[in-house]
């Protein structure tokens, strides 16, 4: 698949000493704002609908998602960071704009997609950490060549301490109604991710660092997730570029990113590519890196099963002021 993209002007990149940069996906869960969207499917959370959406309410759900990205940085917020779950452009200026994230420039790349819940996949970057070169979003077809109405993935061509970073965020139809629901969709836009990553493959010869990163509602050992990163873990396919499952590296010191009926399942994950992982200079990251941030004020009390869960900003329909029913995941890259 030939990557044809929206190239930006560049910023100067200020980070030129070798301190990890650390990149961060997050599922916000439902990030909408109070104005009524004509064209989107927004009923639910207005001041006057069915969640009593209010600007206090949203305004605390931000407040919230700003504290969580200071402190995921230890309180230098992240370079970058991937987002779902997000109505539109102006959520993202409120949260990048509104809060003391403002001080660290934040720039944005959002589009507003085709999905039936009007939710869509965006990416927000420090321009001193990460330089944009280019971004594309990548829309998935069925087999009969009509456009799913889904998110798009976010491809998006960076410069991190001076190496090329090709990075793509998702959010992956869910398994709501049974595990086989979506399978067909999470299938089509693994293969269209796979076709993405042999072309980057094909033209590095094997060298291409890749960071693939995002909600894709199954978990590791789901059969999709297997053939994206290859039935071989870290076993190179014919064009040399492999894909390794960095949760799936991380194995029991990754407790989830997210409770369903109780049980704990790692659907927010992270893929790298060999090179990335094993280059012997330039850009790299531990294939051992990958955490889930897990503080104490993104949890709460799981009332129905044992132990906790994330602090969700609804239980059902009862608000109850949480940020997200996800936690998010991030890795640290850094030069050798």
């Amino acid at each position: 698949m030939l990557i044809v993209n929206c190239t930006l002007t560049a910023y100067p990149q200020e980070n030129a000493v070798n301190v990890p940069v650390r990149i961060l996906f997050y599922n916000v869960e439902n990030l909408f704002d109070t104005y009524d969207d004509i064209a989107g499917k927004d009923e639910e959370f207005l001041p006057d609908g069915t969640r009593r959406w209010t600007r206090k309410r949203y305004e605390n759900k931000i407040n919230s998602i700003y504290k969580t990205l200071m402190a995921a940085g230890s309180w230098s917020p992240p370079a970058v960071v991937g987002l779902c779950e997000v109505e539109n452009r102006r959520v993202l200026e409120d949260l990048v704009h509104g809060t003391y994230l403002s001080r660290f420039d934040y720039d944005i790349v959002h589009e507003d997609s085709d999905d039936e819940r009007g939710i869509d996949v965006c990416m927000i970057f420090r321009p001193d950490q990460a330089r944009l070169l280019s971004y594309r979003y990548l829309k998935p077809y069925s087999v009969s060549g009509e456009a799913l109405r889904t998110r798009s993935v976010l491809y998006a061509k960076l410069l991190v301490l001076g190496d090329t970073l090709h990075l793509l965020i998702n959010h992956w139809p869910s398994r709501r109604g049974g595990v086989l629901t979506g399978e067909s969709s999470r299938s089509r836009i693994a293969l269209m991710i796979r076709h993405v990553t042999d072309s980057l493959g094909s033209i590095s010869c094997g060298k291409a660092r890749v960071l693939i990163m995002g909600d894709f509602n199954c978990p590791p050992d789901d059969h999709i997730m297997q053939s994206l990163a290859g039935q071989s873990q870290g076993k190179a396919n014919e064009n040399g570029l492999s894909l390794v499952n960095l949760a799936v590296k991380a194995g029991k010191s990754v407790k989830g990113t997210y409770k369903y009926r109780g049980a704990w399942e790692t659907i927010d994950q992270m893929l790298a590519s060999d090179h990335l992982l094993g280059c012997s200079k330039g850009l790299a990251a531990d294939s051992l890196g990958f955490k889930v941030f897990s503080p104490e004020f993104l949890l709460c009390n799981d009332e129905k099963y044992t132990g906790s869960a994330p602090f969700s900003t609804y239980r059902g329909y009862r608000y109850q002021g949480g940020i997200s029913d996800h936690l998010p995941v991030f890795l640290d890259l850094f030069l050798r």
